[in-house]
């Protein structure tokens, strides 16, 4: 089965998930619950696996620095439970997907369907992918609205673990795999620096170390690290396929053609914080 269509799959639906880690709707319910700063976004992203330490987050999470995950999450189960902190992120899913009219969409169902069934396939195989089962175990919603946020959620987790695996299977950090995707273009440096929080001194050496083995030319990928990027992602795509192979390549273009909609109407709504 050809993967591009797998991968164009996940893409176009993968904005009805990626939303929650930027709308107001979640950091207000996490402040309210007494969590500042990143702490929310940890929080709610491991609390399938209960009251996840620093440590399991950092293994998990992947290139986030060390230290922004320990200062985050230091006191964090002290002041909200893992099902306190699951359900304002559901909440705030469902009120901001809402806001952006996805569940006037006309073909929702049809989405959620093959959705669903990619999704349930891919609980089927979680070894090796630890953040995906965790969330693998939370029940289903009732609504379908919230029902397809969730299928997303897992497809997500499903790829995420496999992109880890083959991050390590290459011999890359955390930093250096994030160095390597800020020089790609695909997401601006200043947000990747921010975000991650990793020390300049470290950001600098990392690259330098890049320099040497011949992946970055300056701060741009050489030849070599552009082809590492499209193994990784090719490798990634591969992993994936346990999920979409149940849907068939038609079934995933049927999804592909199904989601843009629904992904577009993410992007235009200002979601992801680009409008």
């Amino acid at each position: 089965m050809n993967t591009a269509a797998a991968r164009r799959a996940w893409r176009r639906l993968e904005p009805v998930h990626g939303m929650i880690y930027f709308v107001p709707e979640a950091s207000s319910r996490y402040t309210k619950l007494g969590l500042t700063g990143m702490s929310g976004y940890f929080t709610s992203r491991s609390a399938p696996f209960g009251r996840a330490s620093a440590e399991l987050v950092i293994a998990t999470f992947y290139n986030f620095c060390p230290t922004l995950v320990r200062q985050s999450l230091h006191d964090a189960w002290t002041i909200v439970t893992p099902e306190q902190v699951l359900q304002a992120r559901y909440e705030a899913a469902e009120e901001a997907l809402r806001r952006a009219g996805l569940h006037e969409l006309p073909d929702l169902d049809q989405t959620l369907a093959l959705a669903r069934r990619a999704a349930e396939a891919a609980c089927l195989h979680p070894q090796g992918r630890p953040l995906f089962a965790a969330h693998a175990t939370l029940p289903w919603p009732d609504e379908p609205l919230m029902q397809l946020w969730h299928a997303q959620t897992l497809l997500r987790e499903f790829r995420g673990d496999g992109h880890v695996a083959m991050l390590l299977a290459e011999g890359l950090t955390g930093l250096e795999a994030l160095v390597l995707h800020a020089a790609s273009g695909t997401v601006p440096t200043p947000f990747l620096k921010i975000s991650r929080a990793w020390p300049e001194e470290d950001w600098a050496a990392t690259e330098a170390g890049l320099r040497e083995r011949g992946l970055l030319d300056g701060d741009t990928l050489t030849e070599a690290g552009q082809a590492l990027r499209r193994h990784i992602e090719d490798r990634t795509d591969a992993l994936a396929m346990p999920a979409y192979e149940a849907l068939g390549e038609e079934g995933c273009e049927r999804l592909a053609e199904l989601a843009r909609p629904f992904g577009r109407r993410v992007v235009d709504a200002g979601l992801l914080g680009l409008s």
